[in-house]
């Protein structure tokens, strides 16, 4: 445990960003796994539909610096290939 007033400040802040995080981050891998069940169902319409709500959380989270925007751009470019591979393919 901390023992300077300023320590003490910086784990309260860290707990407090952690959690921040960790509410964001779930929320955006629990989109992308609804748009891989969508793909894995061949269901087109629904895997464009939550490919845009999945690209929106993501870029948020990298906007906020949950995640680095590489790192986004990265997902984002992955989950599109794959529903356009569905798309061409039904």
């Amino acid at each position: 445990m901390p023992h300077h007033k300023d320590a003490i400040k910086r784990l309260k802040q860290n707990e407090k960003r952690r959690a921040h995080n960790r509410h964001y981050r779930s929320r955006m891998r629990n989109q992308i796994k609804r748009v891989r069940a969508a793909i894995e169902e061949g269901n087109v319409e629904v895997a464009q539909t939550e490919l845009r709500t999945a690209m929106s959380v993501i870029h948020r989270n990298a906007s906020k610096g949950v995640i680095h925007r590489n790192a986004a751009a990265r997902r984002i470019s992955r989950l599109n290939k794959a529903v356009k591979k569905l798309a061409v393919g039904a």
